[in-house]
């Protein structure tokens, strides 16, 4: 998996999701990220087939919503998106939430049917605890390839960082520039002019030095350009130690049935 991607949450207007999509690949980008809940895999095959880029170039993922958890439903579900995508199979397949009609053993079945069938090419999770880890890999026979979460130098999940590297399986970050807070942040702004960078390009090195693949979402040329420049910023220790000790651990993104509703 390349270790930074394109999120395209709320990119809803068909026209610049498909722009954005096409500028990012042509770019140099080669992982876009979606979902169902996004209502805008249309859109995103549409820019994928637009790029001057090959298909089998493309790490492609889309998640499944709660309300197609049910067996029949993600079968269902699946084959609309990989439709509306236009493709005969993502590179990743994630449960977006293990809520609503997720059931380990029924909605893991069918990815597993998937999976056998070469609509999916990894099985995903995402917003899952390490106990969720674990009871989707003692149901899954495909291997359990990412769990995609929040995180960013505010919400740096150290727990699941040690938990993936002890089970052997990726972590992907969402809103890894907590909504633009990074821009906030007097220590991500000071390493930032330290380094005659951006705050969004120091967030994401910071992810990669964690060995977490990145996908923050953008829409303009500028911001999808510099995002991508991260990939060759290479932050000392120092910098990362001082964003390592910023020790806060709030979330961005938490629903009613999120996390803290699992407590």
């Amino acid at each position: 998996m390349p270790m930074l991607g394109l999120g395209t949450w709320q990119n809803d207007d068909p026209d610049a999701c498909a722009t954005s999509v096409q500028t990012a690949l042509e770019a140099g980008y080669r992982h876009v990220d979606t979902a169902q809940a996004y209502g805008n895999e249309a859109a995103v095959g549409d820019g994928l087939a637009a790029a001057d880029v090959d298909r089998e170039d493309v790490f492609l993922a889309t998640k499944v919503w709660t309300s197609n958890l049910s067996h029949d439903a993600v079968l269902d579900s699946v084959g609309d998106s990989l439709d509306d995508l236009g493709v005969d199979a993502v590179d990743v397949l994630y449960v977006h939430w293990p809520s609503g009609d997720y059931d380990a053993e029924g909605t893991l079945a069918a990815f597993d049917e998937l999976y056998e069938r070469g609509k999916i090419r990894n099985v995903g999770v995402s917003n899952f605890e390490p106990h969720h880890v674990e009871e989707a890999m003692d149901v899954l026979d495909a291997p359990l390839f990412a769990n995609q979460v929040e995180m960013h130098p505010f919400l740096p999940q150290r727990e699941l960082r040690a938990h993936a590297a002890e089970y052997d399986y990726e972590l992907v970050a969402y809103s890894p520039l907590a909504r633009g807070e990074v821009f906030e942040s007097d220590v991500l702004t000071d390493v930032a002019d330290d380094h005659g960078v951006s705050a969004a390009q120091v967030s994401l090195a910071w992810l990669r030095e964690k060995g977490v693949t990145a996908i923050p979402k953008a829409t303009g040329r500028d911001h999808i350009v510099d995002n991508l420049s991260s990939s060759s910023l290479a932050l000392s220790d120092e910098a990362v130690a001082r964003i390592d000790d910023v020790e806060r651990t709030d979330r961005r993104i938490d629903p009613s049935f999120g996390p803290d509703a699992w407590d």
